[in-house]
């Protein structure tokens, strides 16, 4: 079981809007020791955010999706959750509940706006519609719920909203998966290699250790980390969980400075998700 996240929205894909709902989410589940596995980005197109729910519905993964939860026109996650799951629409009774409570609280007072019946309210509760046997979200900001169903969790496009959203989800479904653990990450700096060079080095270290991923990441240049950095280097290293890692790093090192390349090691990384 892994993670993921799709933040729905044009503003997203067009620049209107700058996601964060990604280094947010990532930086949530490694609070709890988990680790964000894919994230995907889908405009307000309906064939194409059911065809990314179908598919993310079919897998085993704990997904997180932000955005289109609204009664606008163009919101579409609530239908198209239903119709990847194939299913219909219905009001949740809980989502009733506190879609009236709100519409209470921002009535105040008055008897024509706390009218449920009145067609604005009635609107309201339309966003209270989600796929039959879903589950709800709570909304601590202005109680308009977001709904789960199976390990697909849906929350509005709103940081202040969605991220305690998704903080009550993970606290409330998946305690059992935190901490279970630890991920390290060692890396040291390579000056003046191409990767090409690095690569076959690179592979015979995952063979040995298969618990173990190899990272590489190159720069041209980069004076701001410090003197020396201003040359072309890559920033190479391993990760995993246990003690593979050290001896990973060791053959990885060292076999870079037996083909004469200059390194500096860099900040150890531990107790990462």
């Amino acid at each position: 079981m892994g993670f993921g996240l799709i933040v729905i929205g044009d503003e997203i894909l067009s620049g209107r809007r700058e996601d964060k709902h990604l280094r947010r989410t990532i930086e949530l589940l490694g609070a709890r020791g988990l680790a964000l596995d894919w994230a995907e980005y889908v405009g307000d197109e309906r064939a194409r955010i059911t065809a990314t729910l179908r598919r993310t519905f079919a897998g085993e993964d704990v997904v997180f999706c932000t955005g289109g939860i609204g009664a606008t026109p163009d919101d579409h996650t609530r239908q198209c959750a239903a119709a990847a799951l194939g299913v219909g629409l219905e009001l949740h009774p809980e989502a009733r509940e506190q879609i009236a409570l709100r519409i209470a609280e921002t009535a105040n007072g008055d008897p024509v706006k706390a009218d449920l019946n009145q067609p604005d309210n009635q609107h309201r509760f339309k966003m209270g519609e989600f796929p039959v046997g879903a589950r709800i979200i709570p909304n601590s900001y202005n109680r308009i719920p977001g709904f789960s169903f199976a390990d697909h969790h849906f929350m509005p496009g709103f940081p202040v909203m969605a991220w305690p959203m998704m903080e009550w989800v993970l606290d409330q479904y998946y305690p059992h998966l935190f901490h279970q653990a630890v991920q390290v990450e060692r890396s040291f700096f390579v000056f003046e290699a191409p990767e090409s060079t690095l690569t076959p080095l690179m592979e015979r270290v995952e063979a040995a250790f298969p618990g173990v991923r190899v990272f590489s990441l190159p720069s041209v240049g980069d004076p701001e980390r410090g003197e020396g950095f201003g040359r072309r280097h890559i920033d190479l290293g391993v990760k995993g969980r246990g003690d593979e890692v050290l001896q990973a790093y060791v053959m990885l090192h060292e076999g870079v400075r037996e083909m004469g390349y200059e390194t500096v090691e860099a900040p150890v990384a531990t107790s990462l998700p």
